[in-house]
C-alpha cells in the first residue's frame, strides 16, 4: 500500500496550483506523473533542471539562463527544485505580465539574493538571456539592444538609476509595468513570425 501514497499527488498541493497557476487539475496531475517517472527522487537537480529547459530552446545554450531559473525558484535554497517549485517555475515563465511574474523577474534578476538589483547583475541575465537567443533572431534585433550590455543599458535606463545604484523590488516592477519596451527586454520571447 505504501506505494499509491507517493505516487498521487497531495490534495494541499494540488490546490495550492490550481488557485497559483492557469494550469488545470487534468493538467497538474500529468506533470506530477511525468515528475515522479523522471523523478524518482521527487527532487530536480541543477543538472535535469538545464535538460528540460534545454528541450524549449532546441537551437541555443539555455545552460546559464536555465541555471538562473533555478536558483530564483530555489526557494529554500536547498540546491534541489520539488514538484510545487518546479511547476510554478514552469508556470511563471510560460504566462502573461502579471505581478506575480515581475515578482519573479525580479529574484531572477536578484542573482546574489540579496534583495536589491544592480546593474551588473541586470547585465548578467542580459548575457543569459542572449545564449537564448537564436542567430537568426539575433541578426534581427534593433541596434541599440543587439548585443547583451546595450540590452542591460536600455533596461536599466527605465529606472532613472545611476549606474552604482540599486533598485528594490518595488522600484523594478513599476518600471516595468510603466514601460512597455522594459517587459520585452526582461526576458526573451521567440518571436511567433
Amino acid at each position: 500500500m505504501g506505494n499509491t501514497t507517493s505516487s498521487a499527488i497531495s490534495k494541499e498541493i494540488l490546490e495550492d496550483l490550481k488557485l497559483n497557476t492557469k494550469f488545470t487539475e487534468t493538467e497538474i496531475c500529468q506533470w506530477y506523473e511525468n515528475f515522479q517517472k523522471q523523478c524518482p527522487t521527487g527532487r530536480i537537480s541543477p543538472e535535469e533542471f538545464e535538460q528540460i529547459y534545454a528541450r524549449f530552446f532546441p537551437e541555443s545554450d539555455a545552460t546559464s539562463y536555465a541555471q538562473h531559473v533555478f536558483r530564483s525558484f530555489d526557494t529554500n535554497d536547498d540546491g534541489t527544485l520539488d514538484f510545487k517549485e518546479y511547476i510554478i517555475a514552469l508556470h511563471m515563465t510560460s504566462t502573461g505580465k502579471t505581478t506575480r511574474k515581475l515578482e519573479w523577474a525580479f529574484s531572477l534578476f536578484d542573482v546574489d539574493k540579496n534583495g536589491y538589483i544592480t546593474k551588473t547583475e541586470v547585465t548578467e541575465i542580459c548575457q543569459a538571456i542572449f545564449k537564448l537567443i537564436p542567430k537568426e533572431a539575433l541578426a534581427k534585433l534593433p541596434g541599440d539592444e543587439n548585443t547583451p550590455e546595450k540590452r542591460a543599458n536600455k533596461l536599466w535606463a527605465f529606472f532613472e538609476k545611476k549606474d552604482n545604484e540599486r533598485l528594490a523590488e518595488g522600484e523594478f516592477i513599476k518600471g516595468v509595468i510603466d514601460n512597455e519596451n522594459a517587459m520585452r527586454l526582461i526576458h526573451y520571447e521567440p518571436m511567433n513570425e
